[in-house]
């Protein structure tokens, strides 16, 4: 079968959904605002809309489709601005495809959110079962828009999803340096390769899976971060990075309160849910996941 997608803030996720997408066949349809975003899209190899997600009259020129994933950013920048993305225009989205007399109407959603929604368990595992307990005011921002996608679209006939991301790596946000440099500080990495964050929600959608319920988009094995570092450093031929502690790095007086909470946060995110679905990784670990950037920066130095 054949699917129409519409990737709402179709950005470094969204792109490289629709390439999946396109090479199995189905119609993806890329909306961004921007003309360079309208650009990327293009360059991808599929269709693209020119409409602020936002705004419900501009949603109007995005056709008819049978499954809608929300992907937009708010760009990094605070709780006001989440909250006018994630939930106000989750909202007009949800309600702009979802008044629409069309006998086409999508019967799917999809919200890609974020594991920061779990808050700390200090380093014990979370699922997608996990009740979620935000720390900051983007957090709770994001809890509440993983609340809209799951219950305000079956006002209108249409089942949400949301598909949980840990952090996101791939090409152009590798950060090598950042860890091969140091200082590193501990903890734990909860991460998932680009290509498999666009796969899961591929497959949830191919496959019809994973309606009405949260499902964590994670790899196999949530990194501690000294280790994570000395492994880059090995396979790079570097001496190991500096490191230090939570207390040391705490203790550097000009860190905002956010970074504070991000230091003191800590969890492992398990993805059994997605693999009891039956998606097979690309990427299971981290080792898979930066070989290319290895091959690319690190053997090119030496």
């Amino acid at each position: 079968m054949t699917l129409r997608v519409a990737l709402l803030g179709c950005g470094y996720v969204g792109l490289e959904l629709g390439r999946q997408l396109s090479a199995n066949g189905h119609h993806p349809i890329g909306v961004r605002r921007s003309d360079d975003g309208i650009a990327a899209i293009e360059a991808a190899g599929f269709d693209a809309v020119q409409a602020d997600i936002t705004d419900a009259d501009a949603l109007q020129t995005v056709p008819d489709v049978d499954a809608i994933v929300f992907a937009a950013s708010s760009g990094g920048r605070g709780a006001d601005a989440a909250r006018e993305i994630y939930v106000d225009g989750l909202r007009t989205a949800i309600e702009a495809v979802g008044e629409r007399d069309s006998p086409s109407q999508p019967d799917r959603l999809i919200y890609t959110s974020s594991t920061g929604v779990h808050g700390d368990h200090d380093g014990d595992w979370v699922t997608s079962e996990t009740s979620i307990e935000p720390t900051t005011p983007k957090t709770e921002v994001l809890a509440e828009a993983e609340r809209i996608a799951l219950e305000y679209p079956a006002e209108f006939g249409i089942d949400g999803t949301v598909a949980r991301y840990a952090g996101l790596y791939g090409p152009d946000r590798y950060r090598l340096q950042r860890y091969l440099e140091g200082p590193v500080t501990e903890g734990y990495l909860n991460m998932v390769h680009r290509d498999d964050a666009a796969g899961a929600v591929r497959f949830l959608l191919e496959e019809d899976l994973g309606r009405e319920e949260v499902v964590q988009v994670v790899d196999d094995e949530p990194a501690e971060k000294w280790a994570f570092a000395d492994w880059l450093a090995d396979e790079c031929g570097r001496e190991h990075p500096p490191k230090q502690t939570k207390a040391e790095r705490l203790a550097d007086d000009d860190l905002s309160e956010p970074a504070q909470r991000r230091i003191l946060t800590s969890k492992r995110c398990a993805n059994d849910r997605l693999r009891e679905l039956g998606y097979e990784l690309r990427y299971p670990t981290f080792r898979e996941g930066y070989r290319a950037a290895i091959e690319s920066v690190c053997d090119s130095e030496s």
